[in-house]
């Protein structure tokens, strides 16, 4: 059957949604420098009507007011942080939500702020394993397919902001890269991030950076929750486990 060429038009975009939903194969790591996320920042990306950029909290983790999402980051001297709610949890023994810094070839962060992303673990005691997280910061030093899983506890890597935010030593928890490296670490931890680097040794399985397949899907509204960012074209993705 041939279309008309005005039906082509008209379908146009909708044909351009289809072919940005992002899929293929990558890599993780982990991270958690308390800094306020790329993706807190305004005019990042197309945001649904009432939604806004990922939320931020001042330096007592509690929700920052900035109708702007101008204010700088605590780790330049600002006050605005990365929020504890930002932390992964499991859904179930086989399901767990989080965030993620996120670097995906051939995109931006106007293609990948709040999108989120289906990852099946591949490798390591994970295989099989679903994680669906939500892009809320975008990494300098990624690779192509790469999502840093936000989990406190994993490492500073670049940036530091635990210490002024959460008291944290001067390089953070554990090592600078790869974080804590024991459960036990975690009691040492304030309270609010105690079951979010627990995550990393329970569920998570103490993993090191396990492969994985991913897929753009519609976000969870428990994950969108916690960031109040929701992109214009996230209903058109389709949905976890589709």
């Amino acid at each position: 059957m041939q279309l008309p060429i005005k039906t082509l038009v008209a379908l146009l975009p909708f044909f351009l949604q289809a072919s940005a939903q992002a899929s293929g194969s990558g890599t993780t790591t982990r991270y958690w420098d308390c800094c306020k996320p790329s993706c807190a920042w305004p005019g990042k990306t197309t945001l649904q009507s009432g939604s806004g950029p990922v939320g931020t909290c001042n330096v007592k983790n509690s929700p920052l007011s900035d109708t702007t999402a101008n204010a700088a980051s605590g780790c330049n001297g600002g006050s605005a942080y990365m929020c504890s709610t930002q932390s992964p949890w499991a859904v179930n023994d086989n399901l767990a939500y989080g965030y993620a810094a996120v670097h995906i070839a051939g995109g931006s962060e106007a293609s990948w702020c709040c999108a989120c992303y289906e990852l099946t673990f591949t490798s390591t005691a994970l295989a099989g394993k679903k994680m669906i997280v939500q892009a809320t910061n975008t990494g300098g030093d990624l690779g192509s397919n790469q999502f840093d899983l936000a989990i406190p506890g994993g490492g500073v890597g670049i940036f530091n902001g635990c210490t002024t935010e959460f008291g944290a030593p001067p390089s953070g928890w554990g090592a600078q890269y790869g974080g804590v490296s024991a459960a036990s670490a975690c009691a040492t931890f304030p309270a609010a991030l105690q079951p979010g680097c627990n995550f990393r040794f329970n569920w998570f399985k103490g993993a090191n950076n396990p492969a994985v397949n991913f897929k753009q899907v519609a976000c969870p509204a428990a994950l969108t929750k916690n960031t109040g960012c929701k992109r214009a074209d996230d209903s058109s993705m389709p949905a976890p486990g589709a």
